[in-house]
């Protein structure tokens, strides 16, 4: 089974306009309502896939509800901890012309009773299963707590992905996780440099590989991808070439296509493939990809290469 882990889910309130005029009226062309957060997201993808998930995470309030009723009419199976305080938060995304203009709200606090209760959860993985610990952790949360989780699960046989920045990642490394999957801002940002080339991914992606990552894989927007391997192979993804609809959950795509195509062929050169066609159909669509156009997309990307 695949787990994916949302500390601070949301409710995307997603619109579309033709332009925003800050101080004055704007009338919106078009709406659309959906679960937000980076684990719902591979949860989701996954889903499309084909491949059966639980979303694990904190709902709160009639928010709360609702996320668990859009991620439902997904056809994802959520197990979320039922906060009995606050709200869960309400994100806004306004997108006029080529730009996305984010809102994103606090999300409700979490108890320490509510954090036991998850930790709990997690601890009844089984050998075999995938988790995914994705996204930023609510300032009521231990900073550490991705490190403290995967600590707790050191003995589970468990394959642990981690898609986080900064000291959150940092922190996660020694724990040998399957899979990173930093972009090349924030993997430059992890050693106080410019990542401007494939060549300066892998160096650096072979440094997250010493620190202890099994898998590093590094998006590059419009260069592409760039995948380190437990193997020692270095795999360079051609990007795939359309129009950028919304980038929004493009990242936590690749992660699902990446995942995916693993548990299905156990190949890094399919799971990347898989997983670069997956990010891209949803960079190009309105919303999180479906199958087929993860498949279209996939028929017309060239497939990974060996970096010489």
């Amino acid at each position: 089974m695949i787990y994916t882990v949302t500390c601070n889910p949301s409710l995307d309130y997603r619109m579309e306009l033709d332009a925003l005029k800050p101080g004055e009226t704007n009338r919106v062309q078009r709406v659309a309502l959906t679960a937000g957060g980076k684990g719902l997201n591979v949860s989701i993808v996954l889903d499309h896939l084909g491949m059966k998930t639980t979303a694990l995470g904190f709902a709160a309030g009639f928010v709360g509800e609702e996320i668990e009723q859009c991620m439902a009419q997904s056809g994802c199976r959520c197990h979320f901890v039922h906060l009995p305080e606050g709200c869960s938060r309400i994100n806004v995304k306004l997108r006029s012309g080529d730009a996305t203009t984010e809102l994103n709200a606090p999300g409700p606090p979490i108890s320490a009773e509510a954090l036991g209760e998850l930790t709990r959860q997690l601890e009844a993985l089984q050998p075999g299963d995938t988790l995914v610990l994705a996204g930023s952790i609510p300032p009521t949360m231990p900073k550490t707590i991705y490190a403290d989780w995967m600590a707790r699960l050191a003995d589970r046989d468990a394959a642990l992905v981690v898609d986080a920045t900064g000291n959150t990642l940092r922190q996660a490394l020694p724990h040998r996780p399957f899979l990173i999957k930093p972009n090349h801002h924030e993997l430059g940002e992890l050693f106080d440099v410019t990542i401007d080339s494939r060549e300066k991914a892998a160096v650096y992606g072979k440094k997250l590989q010493e620190m202890g990552a099994r898998n590093a894989l590094v998006s590059m927007s419009g260069e592409g991808a760039v995948l380190c391997t437990a193997d020692g192979t270095v795999l360079v993804q051609e990007a795939a070439k359309g129009t950028v609809i919304n980038d929004v959950g493009a990242g936590d795509s690749m992660i699902a296509g990446f995942l995916a195509g693993w548990n299905r062929t156990g190949d890094y050169r399919e799971a990347l493939h898989f997983g670069a066609a997956a990010g891209a159909a949803s960079a190009f669509s309105p919303g999180l990809a479906e199958r087929a156009e993860i498949e279209a997309v996939k028929s017309q990307l060239p497939p990974p290469q060996v970096m010489a």
